[in-house]
């Protein structure tokens, strides 16, 4: 297979290009719109998530909860696992979500048009794998890790990504690497929290 190039032809107005990299979609294209903050995690930085994950997330539940692009979530989706929530509030990028849903023609993706913060306060399921890669220029991040938890089923992953590692009480660093000004990690709740929010 060829190896793949950045693009020299002009693409759509506004509109960019992102890669699934494993599992049932893999190198399957998605298209995603300009926006102010929307920047896909890079293939090199997916690919080593997915194998701090164990490649394949058979019959996981995840959330994504800043979906932007979809990179993550329909990443997940491609891996096997069994349902994806994919949250994002810019029409541009839910729009683009909506029909990239249509494009792979996947039902294990849902795509709720909300401000995710507020979603967690009414929230009820729990899930396996969760998706933090908010805005950098917000504290956003900080937010929902503060709200996480009792969306979090026992031994639940939460991957974040950051232009600032943060203080992380409460949170156990499984794994964590940088690349370029992007900092990433997969994190868990320390046995006391999750117990914690067990019995709320």
């Amino acid at each position: 297979m060829p190896k793949l190039a950045p693009k020299t032809t002009k693409p759509i107005r506004g509109t960019n290009q992102l890669r699934i990299i494993g599992g049932e979609y893999r190198r399957r294209i998605l298209p995603f719109p300009d926006g102010e903050g929307l920047r896909p995690t890079p293939d090199r930085v997916r690919e080593t998530l997915f194998n701090w994950l164990g490649q394949e997330l058979d019959g996981q539940v995840c959330l994504d909860l800043f979906a932007g692009s979809g990179a993550l979530g329909f990443e997940a989706a491609s891996r096997g696992a069994s349902r994806v929530v994919m949250l994002e509030m810019a029409r541009p990028a839910l729009a683009a979500l909506q029909a990239n849903r249509s494009l792979l023609q996947t039902n294990k993706v849902e795509i709720v048009g909300t401000d995710a913060l507020a979603w967690l306060t009414r929230n009820n399921e729990q899930f396996d794998v969760v998706f933090l890669d908010p805005p950098f220029a917000s504290d956003l991040l900080i937010r929902a890790l503060a709200a996480i938890s009792p969306c979090l089923r026992d031994d639940a992953r939460v991957y974040i990504e950051t232009a600032d590692w943060p203080v992380l009480d409460g949170w156990e660093v499984l794994r964590k690497g940088k690349a370029g000004v992007v900092h990433y990690g997969l994190l868990r709740r320390e046995a006391e929290q999750a117990g914690d929010s067990q019995t709320k």
